[in-house]
């Protein structure tokens, strides 16, 4: 049973110790290089004295056009050839090397990189515990005098040949920040970089080569490119490696930077904040919604119907996510020419369809058999042939014609698969029996006592994974609980409806944005306002209470004057009873 690993938590794995163990599998450590012959001879020298079998071990230095011309030194690994690729540009160079590879694990190497003699043994053990990994190495970078390769071969610790040397910073800051890329799974695959790093060869194959269009940022691309077919990856510490002077993002990470992003930005969806442009097009979209035939409640049999597809699709391109692409499957190929009665065509709603967004970029035609993944790529006839990268979108949602999500549906959903890592979102949509009161025929719960139509928001990369560790017999969503986990939720809460809404152009919606800012300034200002009544307000209670107290002080005065006058009166009045008195007497 292949290993499972949920995420990119590569800690359920047990490698084992180096030196205490028994390898099977062949590595080919691919070498592009160009120029540079006394560090090439040193990173040959590393390789001659690697702890891993020679006889599990194939290198493959290729010259990407040097002059003169590259050769092979004596002090090098048995199985070590030299070919020749005339076309400039590393991704080239390692793409031939690809090409004449024949191991189960691939393992770029720089021509200015010398390995640790334990390092490469130190990368197999983890492909040996499971068939989907990509390892890295640590890199130091050291400005040290070359050594003779005699010495290389003969040191027990680089170490003391090249320090002091500066770490892989970057690296080091990534892994230390996502607990060993265990915290940030969805960012794991820019721990690919060429100095040092191995790929399980079928893993590789399924992802594709070098995209030779890119003039920088290969490495990262291809790790992109690698998650969405299923990859783990892995830091190694144990695999040290010194690399010859700085590298180029070293010697300035501005310029670099500006270049790289320029066209990573295309390729590599996961990178939001390349995509702040409100409406652009990308060349690998963020998600890619896939409308299938048949999906609404009370539909009789599968097919589609013009108007529940333009529902659809014209609310899914109206969204809040503009970074989407829409895949319409169907007999596209058995439309023919109108005819002469062009009404009474069986075909009339799959020409309709095909004729309302045969020139909308965003909306493609593709023919229901080769629809089959959550990844849109698949790997050519040679999987070792070179060929353009893939353009795997992250995501797909599979969503029945006529359902039509709200103008942030799509976006919640997003929110919801990216910040629980969730492989599966399935989206109930109406369920009901078998005979149309709600059901959809062939749609998920097909043959039960019960039809369900649901929406699939499915994770590229938890299918890519959960295709590799699948058991025979098993269901491929088992698979992706197991490593990513799966969700139900309800469509009406995300905003899904059965019936088509108005779409508000953007026209419309710049006025209501400006409409809404006017009606908050309005309110602004009526609010200051009334913060400025109450003040009033409060100062005249002020007053008031102000007011109150002298009064009430004033009427004490008149209450004890009052009292004093009573007893005045009192007592004269006794005074004047008691003297009639003594008259009488």
């Amino acid at each position: 049973m292949t290993a499972r690993i949920a995420g990119n938590d590569y800690r359920s794995l047990t490698p084992p110790a180096l030196g205490a163990w028994t390898p099977s599998l062949r590595v080919s450590v691919v070498i592009p290089a160009y120029g540079d012959q006394e560090k090439l001879d040193l990173a040959l020298a590393g390789l001659a004295v690697q702890t891993y079998p020679a006889a599990l071990t194939e290198v493959i230095v290729v010259d990407n056009g040097s002059s003169p011309p590259l050769r092979l030194p004596e002090l090098r690994p048995e199985g070590t050839s030299l070919i020749v690729c005339p076309i400039p540009g590393r991704a080239h160079a390692r793409n031939a090397g690809l090409s004449a590879a024949t191991g189960d694990v691939i393992h770029w190497l720089d021509s200015d990189v010398v390995l640790d003699r334990r390092s490469v043994e130190a990368h197999m053990r983890w492909h040996h515990a499971a068939p989907y990994l990509a390892v890295t190495g640590y890199l130091r970078f050291t400005p040290a005098r070359l050594p003779a390769p005699e010495v290389v071969a003969a040191a027990d610790d680089l170490a003391k040949l090249f320090e002091p040397a500066e770490p892989h910073a970057w690296l080091v800051d990534l892994v230390e920040r996502t607990d060993g890329l265990t915290a940030n799974p969805h960012r794991a695959f820019s721990l690919h970089v060429g100095g040092a790093t191995s790929v399980n060869a079928e893993l590789l194959a399924a992802a594709g080569p070098m995209d030779t269009d890119l003039i920088l940022g290969q490495d990262t691309e291809m790790g992109y490119r690698l998650a969405q077919a299923g990859a783990v990856f892995v830091p190694e510490p144990l695999s040290r490696a010194f690399h010859l002077g700085p590298t180029m993002r070293m010697r300035g990470k501005a310029p670099i930077d500006r270049v790289s992003h320029a066209f990573v930005a295309d390729r590599i969806p996961s990178y939001r904040w390349l995509r702040s442009h409100p409406s652009r097009q990308w060349k690998v979209p963020y998600l890619e919604v896939v409308v299938e035939p048949g999906g609404r409640t009370g539909r009789e049999g599968p097919g589609y119907s013009y108007d529940e597809v333009r529902a659809t699709v014209d609310a899914v391109l109206a969204g809040t996510l503009p970074d989407v692409a829409v895949t319409l499957t169907g007999p596209w190929d058995r439309i023919g020419t109108e005819g002469r009665a062009p009404l009474k065509d069986p075909d009339l709603d799959l020409v309709l369809i095909r004729g309302h967004y045969a020139h909308e970029a965003r909306v493609r035609f593709v023919d229901e058999a080769s629809v089959t993944s959550a990844v849109t790529s698949v790997p050519s006839e040679d999987s070792r042939q070179p060929r353009a990268g893939g353009t795997a979108a992250p995501y797909r949602l599979r969503l029945p014609a006529g359902w039509v999500p709200g103008d942030d549906t799509l976006a919640r959903l997003l929110d919801l698969a990216g910040d629980d890592g969730y492989g599966l979102v399935s989206v109930l949509l109406a369920e009901g029996g078998q005979d149309g009161d709600g059901g959809a025929a062939g749609g998920p719960g097909a043959g039960s006592e019960r039809m369900i139509v649901a929406a699939r928001l499915e994770r590229a990369a938890a299918f890519g994974r959960a295709a590799i560790v699948l058991e025979e017999g098993e269901d491929l969503d088992d698979a992706v609980e197991d490593t990513f986990g799966v969700i139900w939720v309800d469509g009406e809460t995300y905003g899904f409806a059965s019936e088509a809404r108005p779409i508000v152009g953007r026209r419309g919606a710049h006025r209501a944005r400006i409409e809404a800012e006017a009606q908050v300034a309005r309110l602004t200002r009526e609010n200051e306002r009334l913060r400025g009544q109450v003040t009033k307000w409060r100062d005249e209670a002020g007053r008031w209470r102000k007011s109150a107290v002298e009064l009430r002080r004033e009427v004490g005065t008149l209450r004890k004057e009052l009292a004093a006058a009573r007893k005045v009166v009192q007592y004269g009045l006794l005074s004047s009873v008691k003297r009639a008195i003594t008259r009488r007497r």
